[in-house]
């Protein structure tokens, strides 16, 4: 399901989405998307893409970093495939993204990392 929103904030929302996540990714959320869930489709395009991350203040490779320490935090293995590959189309390296999940081990627990390495490495076995 779908809607489309016009207002400004949606609409530079979806265009840096696709820009990080990749068209594929935007169409498969959006597509999957249905009556119960679709509020919550238009909040994260609003809000995290339109607002957050068109900010000016971090660069987008910077932003992805921080984005997967905070899901290494979280235990989101799902969500953190996804912003590995962001991050790599944002030009994080493989080694950047490996040397966050060893530092966030440290803060984290090595549990977190294990299942961030794991979720990382699924994604960059394929990438490329």
């Amino acid at each position: 399901m779908t809607t489309k929103k016009q207002n400004e904030s949606y609409l530079k929302g979806e265009k840096i989405r696709r820009e990080v996540m990749s068209d594929e990714f935007v169409d498969r959320a959006l597509h999957n998307a249905n009556e119960f869930d679709q509020p919550l489709q238009d909040l994260v395009m609003e809000n995290a893409w339109g607002s957050t991350w068109n900010r000016n203040d971090l660069p987008k490779d910077t932003r992805s970093l921080v984005t997967l320490s905070m899901l290494i935090a979280l235990k989101a293995p799902n969500e953190l495939k996804g912003h590995v590959r962001g991050a790599l189309r944002n030009g994080v390296t493989k080694e950047e993204i490996r040397a966050v999940i060893l530092h966030a081990s440290v803060y984290c627990g090595f549990p977190a990392a294990i299942e961030a390495m794991r979720a990382a490495r699924e994604v960059i076995d394929t990438w490329e």
